[in-house]
């Protein structure tokens, strides 16, 4: 199948009024074509969300990231900088380094190649013995990243438009979650045999959390009364959801620094309250191809996406 085909059936779904909206193909989750576009033209290009810059306090400490093929390891520097390189050794191509943890330097497991924080290759065992061989010509590729509201971004494409750039309406919006002050409490890696776009469009809808979460959020979730504006001009996609409260709530307060919200903010929170105090909101945020965040009244919790992994596609 050419990759015009699932393409085609796709844009065609897509223009299709809200009113009658359709999900998308099957051709879109399951074909090979399909699957390449979306490695080199959405993760190979996009900014992509890696982490939490506070899930990194520390120099030396570091977290890996597999994109489109690309082993990346994300680490804070000795001028407490955050620096992407390639995960690879210049010398045999191996794994430096895997999952989180903290480093001094980067040792890689098979000849011991070391690079420093920067890059830099800074040791070679025997190697100074080997003709013409110089360790300053060795330093890791860097990856394009940036940091936005605390949240970490690398990207594949040095050509990409800066991330901020994109983002004016977006950060207008949430200002008054002050989400830059977070701190990172806990982070887990969940691996689902499915394709990607399941776990984001699961995110992005309402209709199931009733059901599928009837303890916890469900039993505040209204469907009638939800929000969700389409803000136009941003050049990432972005789709975001609140709960609006029914009339008679108290003001709700969010952390950081615990004070009351105003407007519409005052009705993100998602956790159950005393009965005087009874909730029906919650704030999502989805940030194609890789952010989901949700803001609760005492907490913020996101869901980055990590892509694809091997050459399956989820049926």
């Amino acid at each position: 199948m050419s990759q015009a085909s699932p393409l085609a059936e796709l844009l065609a779904a897509a223009a299709r009024p809200m009113v009658d909206a359709r999900a998308m193909p099957p051709s879109v989750y399951t074909s090979t074509d399909f699957l390449d576009l979306e490695l080199s033209e959405i993760f190979g290009k996009e900014w992509v969300c890696v982490g939490h810059a506070s899930g990194l306090p520390n120099v030396g400490d570091y977290l890996t990231f597999d994109l489109a093929g690309q082993p990346i390891v994300v680490i804070r520097d000795r001028e407490q900088g955050i620096r992407a390189f390639s995960n690879v050794c210049l010398h045999r191509m191996s794994t430096l380094v895997e999952g989180t943890g903290n480093k001094r330097v980067l040792v890689c497991p098979y000849h011991a190649w070391t690079y420093g924080l920067d890059g830099q290759l800074r040791g070679a065992p025997f190697m100074a013995e080997t003709t013409g061989f110089c360790k300053e010509n060795y330093k890791l590729p860097a990856i394009r990243c940036e940091e936005w509201k605390g949240w970490i971004y690398v990207t594949l494409d040095n050509d990409r438009p800066s991330l901020a750039s994109g983002l004016g309406e977006l950060d207008a919006m949430i200002a008054p979650y002050e989400v830059e002050n977070y701190q990172e409490c806990f982070r887990e890696t969940h691996v689902w045999d499915t394709n990607w776009k399941v776990l984001a469009e699961n995110f992005m809808e309402s209709y199931h959390l009733p059901v599928c979460h009837a303890d916890t959020v469900g039993g505040h979730s209204k469907l009638e009364e939800m929000d969700c504006p389409r803000p136009q001009g941003l050049q990432l996609s972005l789709d975001h959801q609140r709960g609006v409260p029914a009339d008679g709530q108290r003001p709700s307060r969010q952390h950081p620094p615990d004070r009351p919200l105003a407007q519409n903010h005052r009705a993100d929170h998602a956790l159950p309250q005393p009965s005087d105090h009874a909730d029906a909101g919650l704030f999502l945020v989805s940030l194609a191809p890789s952010q989901r965040a949700g803001s609760g009244r005492d907490h913020l919790w996101r869901r980055p996406l990590a892509g694809i992994h091997g050459r399956s596609q989820g049926r």
